[in-house]
């Protein structure tokens, strides 16, 4: 009879328990639906109400007290040991994408170089970090790869780009800095520069850099700035060829390899702009996590405006400006909110 009730009771935990945590995993997936931004905070909650689950387990059934104190100490240990062992399994990257969510070095839209690969942030999951490179491809890269190497961010208030090239030591420095200068001048650049990088045995490296305020034209000033750099020293009349070019082709000595500059001024047409196409979905998720930024602003001065009307020192003339401010705020929560429901379901759609 004792077995028969133990039975019994062992079901209908069991049965408790699975229907809670399927009523629970509902609930939780249907609130977080339309909240793809919040994809993180799902999965660390479904996790941590797994680990729950197990513990409930140990606690609730009707085991003696030594065999609970065994599964709680096994449970523990196992604990212990997938932390411990986290850099080489599969929770290493979820502890890494903590650890890059604590620190907050980036975040969607950013511009990151991380080993051999160059892109802009388009999602920040638990497990992976996803970012749009060049090609416009989408390359999922794990949280532990991104906390194992050195990650270069770039600063969204600009950078330096620049193009390198080796002349021949028979071209005046002081001209080629000039013209370089130029051609950096007119791509857009603030502030450009000319570095000698190297004096090779049959050339010189020069480097030309300037600032680029607007990142987001990053390839689009890029390509400008090296079209500008051949257009201008080919039109100052200055060869741009390799040093053992004479040895590996017989030309007459008076030839100029210089390819044909309609004018020194020429304007580079770089068409419509090929940043636009190739990082559009990083361009949407910066979007919308800024509009998120503004979201959480206004929250924060609603909340404001709530203690300034419920103190009593505060006189009716402040009240009175703190309610139409509040009332005006949560307009603007509604039209940000609806924005971003809005441009996530476009992201969706890619």
């Amino acid at each position: 009879m004792d077995t028969v009730l133990l039975l019994i009771r062992i079901i209908v935990i069991a049965a408790l328990l699975g229907l809670t945590i399927s009523f629970a995993n509902k609930r939780l997936v249907k609130y977080f639906d339309g909240r793809p931004h919040l994809k993180f905070r799902r999965q660390l909650l479904q996790i941590a109400g797994f680990l729950l689950a197990i513990l409930v387990v140990i606690l609730f059934m009707p085991f003696d007290d030594v065999l609970r104190g065994q599964l709680l100490s096994l449970y523990g240990l196992i604990i212990s040991a997938t932390i411990a062992l986290s850099s080489t399994t599969l929770v290493g990257n979820v502890m890494a994408g903590l650890m890059l969510k604590t620190i907050g070095t980036f975040r969607p839209g950013d511009y990151i170089t991380v080993g051999d690969y160059f892109g802009r942030i388009t999602e920040m999951d638990l497990m992976h970090t996803e970012i749009q490179t060049e090609e416009r491809d989408l390359t999922t890269l794990p949280n532990m790869f991104l906390v194992t190497n050195p990650v270069r961010v770039m600063h969204k208030s600009g950078t330096v780009i620049s193009v390198e090239l080796s002349l021949g030591y028979d071209v005046p420095r002081i001209q080629i800095e000039e013209l370089l200068t130029e051609a950096a001048a007119e791509s857009g650049l603030e502030s450009p520069y000319v570095q000698i990088r190297e004096l090779g045995d049959f050339s010189v490296t020069y480097r030309v850099s300037g600032m680029l305020k607007e990142i987001k034209h990053l390839i689009d000033r890029r390509r400008e700035l090296r079209a500008k750099t051949m257009d201008k020293l080919h039109a100052a009349g200055i060869e741009i060829v390799s040093p053992t070019f004479m040895n590996t082709r017989a030309f007459d000595k008076n030839s100029k390899f210089v390819g044909q500059v309609l004018a020194g001024d020429v304007e580079v047409s770089t068409g419509p702009s090929m940043d636009s196409l190739v990082f559009d979905k990083a361009d949407k998720a910066e979007s919308v996590s800024m509009l998120r930024e503004k979201l959480s602003e206004a929250h924060a001065r609603i909340k404001g405006c709530q203690d300034l009307i419920s103190e009593s020192s505060t006189s009716e003339q402040a009240k009175l400006a703190a309610e139409s401010e509040k009332q005006g705020l949560e307009e603007r929560v509604e039209r940000l909110k609806a924005l971003i429901d809005r441009k996530e379901a476009k992201i969706a759609e890619k």
